[in-house]
């Protein structure tokens, strides 16, 4: 698989990545939502939350699939109704670039890519 950089991606797409991070570090959890492999719903209803508007299950999924497409995203079936997410080690890679390269812009430090 070929290595994915962060301008490959949609902005919905990396909201997902860092939700989905948020959910695997314990960030988001709630009585409807607990463990840290998120399912589709709760993946949703965060973000719903941050958009102030509700993300369509057409947008949500085919992102998701789009991810895992790339490699770095995982889905496993929880049962047969229900799918979970969590990032692979690309995933993770990709989203600690993204991370590094904003932090670097704050610092003034625009030189080099991610």
């Amino acid at each position: 698989m070929t290595a994915v950089h962060a301008d490959d991606l949609t902005r919905f797409q990396h909201d997902l990545l860092v939700v989905i991070a948020g959910y695997e570090h314990g960030r988001y959890r709630d009585d409807r939502h607990t463990g840290s492999r998120p399912h589709g719903l709760a993946l949703k209803d965060t973000l719903d939350a941050r958009y102030d508007a509700e993300v369509h299950h057409g947008r949500l999924y085919p992102n998701l699939d789009t991810l895992v497409d790339k490699g770095l995203v995982e889905k496993q079936e929880r049962d047969q109704r229900t799918n979970v997410y969590s990032l692979t080690d690309q995933g993770w890679a990709l989203l600690d670039q993204r991370v590094q390269w904003l932090l670097n812009c704050l610092d003034g430090d625009t030189g080099g890519g991610e």
